[in-house]
């Protein structure tokens, strides 16, 4: 049996072995990769090497004979034209090193036991021979900009990016109450240690989070709201406006129960009524850019029926 090398090109130089190996075989447990590494089974330049080395350019690392034609058994996913399509639609800017989309509420980033695909994995269908990645990460239940990346250059830069705060997301959503003017709101957030809810609660032992609720419009016993995060948390606007009593339309997680199944009933719409606007970042060229989504038919079907509604206390 023959093993494989690797050959490290310009866009994986300076990347740590372990996470190069992880982007390139995906499905496979991260314990098994530390172990092929720890053997020798994995060489780099035909020497053993530690996880945390970093790559340089033209390095070639051998891979166990194993391995050769892991990608090629992988199940291959499904998708459907009609997704395609749907997703070619939703493009908002694209280049070689990455893609903006308005993505639809509901459509999950990753696939997953409910999910046979995700966003990420319909890009990687169309663009089978580059390394697509997401930038960053947005709810299922949320419409609006995400980026994906194609190159590991861009990924990285991105990601610093992140770390220093220097990339700038608003978002629109329809509270359920009112108020007047701007809120901001300070707390710490923290993962639930209650099984099997995939929820965040206020901590004082959670992570610091800052969130500016801006009024556009009021719509009854409703508000309109831009909001601004100056902190990236788990499920941040959905639990800091249901704490301030302000829960997003629909948000089955945070929100009021029996309102939104008032809305859903005399609306029709279910979706979660939070929308991520527009994202700005800085280019490869170092150039300030800002995409905008523009919110869709459902969405606007709250906005202007909210108002009608007959609330029942």
């Amino acid at each position: 049996m023959n093993s494989k090398n690797l050959k490290i090109d310009n866009d994986n130089s300076e990347r740590r072995l372990d996470n190069y190996l992880f982007s390139i075989y995906k499905s496979l447990p991260k314990s098994k990769i530390y172990s092929m590494i720890r053997k020798g089974e994995v060489r780099v330049n035909s020497k053993r090497i530690k996880p945390s080395y970093k790559l340089k350019s033209e390095d070639e690392i051998r891979i166990p004979p194993y391995l050769i034609n892991y990608r090629e058994h992988l199940k291959q996913v499904k998708i459907p034209q009609k997704r395609i399509d749907i997703y070619k639609k939703s493009v908002l800017f694209e280049n070689h090193n990455y893609v903006v989309i308005n993505k639809e509420a509901e459509l999950p980033v990753h696939s997953g036991s409910k999910n046979s695909f995700g966003l990420i994995d319909i890009v990687r269908v169309i663009n089978p021979n580059l390394d697509i990645d997401l930038c960053h990460r947005i709810d299922k239940s949320t419409s609006g900009c995400i980026v994906l990346s194609k190159n590991k250059k861009f990924l990285i830069n991105f990601h610093m990016q992140l770390k220093n705060n220097s990339v700038k997301k608003t978002y629109k959503a329809i509270l359920a109450g009112s108020f007047e003017g701007k809120i901001n709101t300070k707390s710490n957030i923290k993962i639930s240690t209650q099984p099997d809810q995939h929820k965040v609660e206020i901590s004082s032992s959670g992570k610091k989070s800052i969130t500016e609720f801006l009024l556009i419009k009021k719509l009854g016993n409703f508000s309109y709201t831009e909001i601004k995060i100056l902190t990236g948390r788990k499920h941040q606007i959905r639990v800091q406006s249901a704490n301030l009593g302000l829960p997003v339309v629909n948000d089955k997680k945070y929100g009021d129960i029996y309102l939104n199944k008032s809305i859903r009933k005399q609306t029709g719409i279910s979706r979660l009524a939070l929308h991520s606007a527009s994202i700005s970042f800085l280019n490869r060229n170092g150039k300030i850019v800002i995409y905008e989504a523009p919110i869709n038919k459902d969405f606007e079907i709250l906005l202007n029926n909210l108002h009608k509604l007959t609330i029942q206390s």
